[in-house]
């Protein structure tokens, strides 16, 4: 096994044991969790990589939303004819 020393002021030193305590566990064992519980995040996020897995990601997500975005050079045209409407006296 081997020791980490981390910097930290009184203030969060207290803070952090403080949780600890309301939690059962000691400072060591809430701070392993704690970055456990941080790497997780980190890695349940992912990484896209390549082309493919950028296409994959929003392949997934027009089918969890059963929608395709609109195309982007149709909407910026919706932008624009919307300004213009906006910028006509009344």
């Amino acid at each position: 096994m081997n020791r980490i020393h981390i910097l930290l002021d009184d203030e969060q030193k207290a803070r952090y044991r403080r949780q600890a305590e309301r939690e059962g566990k000691s400072l060591g064992a809430w701070l392993r969790e704690a970055a456990e519980e941080k790497l997780a995040a980190t890695e349940k996020s992912g990484r896209l990589e390549t082309v493919e897995e950028l296409r994959a990601f929003f392949n997934a997500c027009d089918a969890r939303e059963g929608t395709r975005e609109p195309d982007w050079e149709k909407h910026l045209r919706v932008l624009a004819a919307s300004r213009s409407r906006g910028l006509e006296p009344t």
